[in-house]
């Protein structure tokens, strides 16, 4: 088991990871089309695409959450 004060990391790590993929995927298939190597053209573009989302993630997660409680109101 994880510790718990690892959460964030690993909630950036997974978000990161996830959002990549699918981001990467879409501009792969829209830039090459179905080619036969579509899967290690994907593959080479999400990792390259993960090493820059992580770190941003980590970067902007509290920014973002600052600006998601000034938007939202009291309860």
């Amino acid at each position: 088991m994880i510790p718990r004060r690892f959460a964030p990391l690993l909630f950036g790590l997974i978000l990161s990871g996830l959002m990549s993929l699918l981001v990467s995927g879409i501009s792969t298939w829209r830039a090459a089309d179905p080619v036969v190597d579509f899967p290690s053209l994907w593959l080479g573009a999400w990792l390259m695409a993960w090493l820059v989302a992580f770190p941003t993630v980590l970067l902007v997660a509290p920014v973002t959450r600052r600006l998601v409680e000034g938007l939202v109101g009291k309860e």
